[in-house]
């Protein structure tokens, strides 16, 4: 029986020394601890840039517009129960600064040490696309 799909925006969060967001998944949500390209799930209706700017405003407090998202790669993978596609952008430019508003820690980190965070197998194939762009 084939899984679930599970679309998913996530952003690659870009500041002006060139290192990205990492937030980590809070305790009691699935994959708790891992690090991970913040956003969510795309919502029956949305657009992937309509669901990034909405995930970014909840959890993150932060406004962009659809104009400062740029899609650079997408990660596709099995988990147990569900399959993930996960779109991902690049953005430089958004207004407010970036908080934690559902409690797990955020981390500025420089694209060559991306690595040293333990991630969801899903977001481990945009680590060296990241690297090569930035």
């Amino acid at each position: 029986m084939p899984l679930p799909l599970v679309h998913v925006s996530a952003v690659a969060l870009v500041d002006v020394d060139g290192r990205v967001l990492l937030a980590q998944r809070p305790e009691g949500k699935p994959m708790a601890g891992l690090w991970e390209f913040p956003g969510g799930k795309i919502e029956s209706g949305e657009t992937p840039e309509q669901a990034l700017i909405r995930e970014l405003h909840e959890e993150l407090a932060i406004d962009t517009a659809e104009s400062c998202l740029a899609p650079i790669a997408f990660a596709s993978h099995s988990y147990d129960s569900f399959h993930l596609v996960m779109l991902l952008f690049a953005c430089r430019k958004w207004t407010g600064s970036p908080r934690a508003v559902e409690g797990g820690p955020l981390q500025w980190v420089r694209p060559n040490r991306l690595r040293n965070y333990p991630m969801p197998a899903a977001d481990l194939p945009l680590i060296p696309i990241l690297q090569d762009l930035l």
